[in-house]
């Protein structure tokens, strides 16, 4: 077998159809397009969404809802969840970075640290937000909260 011997197989390829090639090619007249109607149009193309002339689905739906444009999403870390990462890996200072690295955030991501579980460790913590919770608990193990 050789690079000139080498072929599709059998049935694998086909020849496309050849449109608008005259009454003998069998695909004359309307070319497979059905007859009138806008499909049938060169240049036409359907909208998104667009179904028939029946009202769509996104103008039979009510509106409703609200998306606060100035809302802050925060990744929620636990205090439980410092503790495990003081035990594992012996830290005292935990910075963004530090959750980074330990994979329980993503480097865009902006960190709130919530007051559920226990803190038995003395660690510095920086983050963007605390819950009064979290600080309280940072602070009564000898612990600091810094804000950034």
């Amino acid at each position: 077998m050789n690079l000139h011997n080498l072929k599709p197989a059998k049935g694998a390829t086909h020849s496309d159809k050849r449109i608008g090639r005259g009454e003998g090619s069998g695909r004359g007249g309307t070319s497979t397009r059905g007859h009138k109607g806008a499909q049938s149009r060169s240049g036409y193309s359907r909208k998104k969404g667009f179904e028939g002339g029946q009202m769509p689905l996104q103008r039979r739906l009510p509106k409703y809802g609200f998306n606060n444009m100035n809302r802050i999403e925060y990744k929620p870390i636990n205090l439980s969840t410092l503790q495990a990462l003081v035990e594992k890996s012996n830290v005292s200072d935990i910075t963004v970075e530090t959750l980074i690295d330990a994979g329980l955030i993503s480097k865009n991501d902006l960190v709130k640290i919530l007051g559920n579980g226990t803190l038995s460790a003395t660690v510095n913590v920086t983050a963007h937000a605390f819950s009064k919770s979290a600080v309280a608990a940072i602070e009564a193990n000898k612990g600091k909260a810094t804000k950034l």
